[in-house]
């Protein structure tokens, strides 16, 4: 057996050059950026009224001004107008341009509208520039706003959407297979019988994906050697990755292992000194698709995914490791010497800190008590004993 850090190793050593395509802006949500997006011309491109109201030059407020004549009023959307007067003022509304001349803008609820003309208070103190966006305070043209390397949000689509980005360059997604195994598994919409489950690893994990931004194609094999062996060679050479669920341990029904060693996949490692998952299975075909054969029960093949799939897409994708950590909220025990996938409830306190609540589960079968975790906490082999307080890495789930 390996060290959970060796086997991180190795999946992270195992990336692929993922490449990258050119995909419509709608479709590029959770997609990794492979351009900048550079600003076309100034954020914003003109100096931007904030606030309905008027528009006035500031000096004649300064010399006590406060009636102003209206001479008109600049939409949103309309060429910008001109303040010749300086006595006078414009009606201006939220996002229209700035009238030249003009250097202050006033908000209607600071106004007094009396026909043709706006009425200040007396004492009202104004200053010069208010309510204004300036031309350029945010971004000037030629300046990278979002660079490269970056996942895509909506804020990221909101501005290649202001930049004229009708597509982008991303990161090309790994063709990826989920393949879960047994004869004991029958299809979600079947009445299983006493000594049958229906299929839930393969709709998990794909979904696991998905949340991602992945898509993943599922396919089912059962307790044949011969069906094994044939479906394997297909996606081994077709696929980027393959996700297998189940049939990796030591029984005499579980082909998976030596399946894949006749079909020439390279044995990385198989088992890892962790709990749950210890019999993960990892390898790799010369030319062809990398392997991630899981535990068949769910907790574990759960996690697996979200710990090693996902380094190992990260890597393809260039991207360096970055942990979170999440502090632990009460006292744990664990004695053997494995390193421990804690499912953990993590909230925010008051303090801002993350605290992560572990609850008691049914084990690495106890699919349903995922429902109630956000993610679990890496503990460490070398210790037993966990304090109230101490940090620890965190696996998020959403």
């Amino acid at each position: 057996m390996i060290t959970v850090e060796e086997a991180l190793r190795i999946v992270r050593s195992q990336a692929v050059d993922l490449g990258a395509e050119q995909v419509p802006l709608a479709g590029s949500l959770r997609r990794l950026l492979r351009e900048s997006l550079t600003a076309d011309r100034d954020f914003p491109p003109f100096d931007r009224v904030t606030m309905d109201g008027i528009a006035i030059r500031h000096e004649a407020f300064a010399a006590g001004r406060r009636r102003f004549q209206v001479k008109g009023i600049a939409a949103a959307g309309a060429p910008q107008m001109v303040l010749n007067d300086p006595e006078a003022c414009l009606e201006v509304m939220t996002g229209a341009m700035l009238p030249e001349h003009a250097d202050t803008v006033i908000r209607y609820e600071d106004v007094e509208m009396e026909g043709e003309f706006a009425v200040l208070p007396g004492d009202i103190g104004i200053k010069k520039g208010l309510n204004i966006h300036v031309q350029g305070s945010d971004r000037r043209r030629g300046e990278v706003i979002v660079p490269a390397g970056r996942f895509i949000r909506a804020a990221e689509i909101g501005i290649a959407a202001t930049v004229g980005k009708p597509a982008l360059a991303v990161s090309g997604h790994p063709g990826v297979v989920i393949l879960s195994t047994g004869d004991e598994l029958v299809k979600v919409e079947e009445t299983p019988l006493p000594h049958q489950i229906r299929r839930s690893n393969s709709h998990t994990l794909q979904a696991v994906l998905s949340d991602w931004g992945l898509p993943a194609a599922t396919d089912h094999l059962p307790d044949d050697p011969e069906v094994i062996r044939e479906k394997l060679a297909g996606y081994l050479d077709t696929q980027t990755a393959v996700i297998l669920s189940g049939g990796v341990s030591a029984g005499k029904y579980d082909y998976v292992p030596s399946v894949l060693t006749e079909l020439g996949v390279e044995n990385l490692f198989h088992k890892v000194t962790q709990r749950p998952g210890k019999p993960l299975w990892f390898g790799r075909k010369p030319g062809g698709a990398v392997v991630f054969a899981l535990p068949g029960n769910p907790v574990s093949s759960f996690i697996s995914t979200q710990v090693y799939f996902k380094a190992w897409w990260h890597a393809s994708l260039g991207l360096a490791p970055k942990p979170q950590y999440a502090v632990l909220g009460a006292d744990f025990r664990f004695p053997p010497e494995l390193t421990y996938f804690l499912l953990v409830n993590a909230q925010t306190d008051p303090e801002g800190q993350l605290i992560a609540m572990p609850f008691p589960g049914g084990g690495s079968g106890d699919l349903a008590g995922l429902t109630d975790a956000t993610g679990c906490l890496i503990l460490p082999s070398d210790r037993t004993d966990f304090k109230k307080g101490a940090a620890f890495p965190y696996v998020p789930f959403q």
